[in-house]
C-alpha cells in the first residue's frame, strides 16, 4: 500500500511553522508525526501539501492510497483501522477525517464533496494538533508515546555514575550520547537522550524530556518538562514546557516558556519571553486564518517563532508572541506581539529583509551544519517572502 501524509484545514493554524514543511514534519514528542507513521508502518510516506513546498517534499501517487491526516499521530489500534481500510472507505473521529483510501483517480479530485464515501467511526482517541499551541501544550503526551515505541524490547546504554537520578520512570540514553554530572528527575516522566547527545556538566533536567540526537545542553541548563529539543540545537539557560524543533540554538542564559521554535533559528544571549500575562488573563496569539490575535484559552503562552528566524541579545518578547519565517529581531523593549515574515529591526520599527542577505546567512549556517542552501530552499523562501508581503505592510 501507498501511504500519503496530507495537510488538513488546521494547516493555516499552525502556521508560520508550517510555511516552511507540511504538517507531518512538524517535531511533536521525540519524533515528527511523519516519523511516528512511517515507525509503525515500517515504510516511507510522501507529502500531499502546499504547491510551492511539492518539489521538497514531493508526492507519490500508487494505483492505490491511502491518505493519512498529517496533523494526527498513529497508536497501535488506529494504526489497524488505517491499515485496513478499503477503497472508497474513510476513517474519521467526529467530523475529522483520519484517513481514506482512494485510487490514483480519485485522488486528482482529492478535497471535492463526494457523498458518496463510506465513513467508519474510529473506536480510539486521536492525539491531534490543530493549533500552534497544542504543540507544548500536548506535548507530553506525545514523548510518552514516543518514548515507548523507541526503547520497546531495547536496553539502554550505561549511564554514567556522576550524575544524580531522582523518580521511577525510566531514562533512555542512546549510543554514544553523554550525559556527566547532571541531575535527571523523572517523578513526572521518562527522559531520552538521543544518540550522539551531550548533557553538560551541571544540568537540572525534569521529565517528560526528551533531547534528539547531536543536540546539547550547555553547562547548568535547567530544563521543565515536558521539553523537546530537536536535533543539533545547542540549548542552555532555563527552559519550560517548549519545543525546539531542530538546528537551532538558544546557547545562553535567558528564559524560554511554553513556546514552540523553528528551525535554523538563533537566540540571543539573554532572550526571554514572557509566558504569563501580569494581569493572569487568557492568552491571545496571532491567528494566519482570522488574520487577526485570538483567545487560546491558555493562561500560559510564550512565543512561536518560524524558521530561520533569529533575535539580538537582551530580546524581550511579550506573553503571546508570533514571529514569522526568516525575521531578524533586536533592540531594546519588549517586541510587537506580532512579526511579520522577512522583518528586519525591532521596537523602532522593521524594514524588508533584503532577501540575498536572507540566503548569505542561510547558506553561512547550513555550512556550519555541514549542509547545503540549495536553490530548492531558495524557492520555498523567496515564495513565503511573496506570500508574507501582506503581513509587513499591515
Amino acid at each position: 500500500m501507498n501511504y500519503i501524509l496530507f495537510d488538513s484545514v488546521v494547516r493555516t493554524n499552525l502556521l508560520p511553522l508550517t510555511f516552511t514543511r507540511p504538517v507531518a514534519d512538524i517535531r511533536f514528542g521525540i519524533l515528527t508525526i511523519r516519523e511516528k507513521w512511517e515507525n509503525y508502518l515500517n515504510q516511507s510516506t510522501s507529502s500531499l501539501t502546499e504547491e510551492y513546498l511539492s518539489n521538497k517534499f514531493p508526492l507519490v501517487k500508487a494505483d492505490e492510497n491511502i491518505l493519512i491526516n498529517g496533523s494526527i499521530c498513529p497508536g497501535k489500534g488506529l494504526l489497524e483501522e488505517v491499515k485496513n481500510l478499503k477503497q472508497g472507505q474513510t476513517l474519521v473521529k467526529g467530523d475529522t477525517i483520519i484517513a481514506m483510501c482512494l485510487t490514483a483517480d480519485l485522488l486528482e479530485s482529492f478535497g471535492d464533496a463526494d457523498d458518496d464515501v463510506e465513513t467508519i467511526e474510529t473506536a480510539y482517541d486521536i492525539l491531534q494538533i490543530e493549533n500552534t499551541w497544542d504543540i507544548f501544550n500536548l506535548n507530553g503526551a506525545a514523548i510518552q508515546q514516543d518514548f515507548e515505541l523507541l526503547t520497546k524490547g531495547r536496553k539502554s546504554a550505561a549511564l554514567s555514575k556522576t550524575n544524580r537520578l531522582i523518580g521511577e520512570n525510566p531514562i533512555f540514553i542512546e549510543e554514544g550520547a553523554v550525559v556527566e554530572f547532571s541531575i535527571l528527575n523523572t517523578q513526572k516522566g521518562p527522559i531520552y537522550i538521543g544518540r550522539d547527545a551531550e548533557v553538560m556538566e551541571g544540568s537540572k533536567v525534569r521529565g517528560p524530556f526528551a533531547l534528539c540526537h547531536n543536540a546539547t545542553l550547555r553547562m547548568d541548563a535547567k530544563i521543565y518538562g515536558p521539553t523537546t529539543i530537536g536535533p543539533h540545537c545547542k540549548v542552555g539557560g532555563e527552559v519550560n514546557q517548549s519545543v525546539i524543533l531542530g538546528f537551532s540554538n538558544k546557547a545562553h542564559d535567558g528564559f524560554l516558556g511554553h513556546s514552540v521554535i523553528g528551525e535554523w533559528c538563533n537566540l540571543g544571549a539573554d532572550t526571554n519571553t514572557s509566558n504569563l500575562k501580569n494581569n493572569y488573563e487568557e492568552v491571545k496569539l496571532w491567528s494566519y486564518t482570522d488574520d487577526s490575535f485570538i483567545p487560546t484559552g491558555l493562561q500560559f503562552c510564550g512565543t512561536i517563532m518560524g524558521d530561520h528566524s533569529k533575535c539580538g541579545i537582551n530580546t524581550m518578547f511579550n506573553t503571546g508572541s508570533v514571529v514569522g519565517v526568516n525575521a531578524n529581531i533586536y533592540g531594546s523593549g519588549y517586541q510587537r506581539n506580532f512579526v511579520p515574515s522577512f522583518s528586519w529591526g525591532g521596537t523602532s520599527g522593521y524594514v524588508d529583509f533584503d532577501l540575498n542577505k536572507a540566503f548569505r546567512i542561510a547558506d553561512a549556517v547550513y555550512k556550519r551544519r555541514g549542509l547545503a542552501f540549495d536553490e530548492m530552499e531558495k524557492k520555498v523562501l523567496k515564495e513565503i517572502y511573496n506570500l508574507t508581503h501582506k503581513n509587513r505592510r499591515a
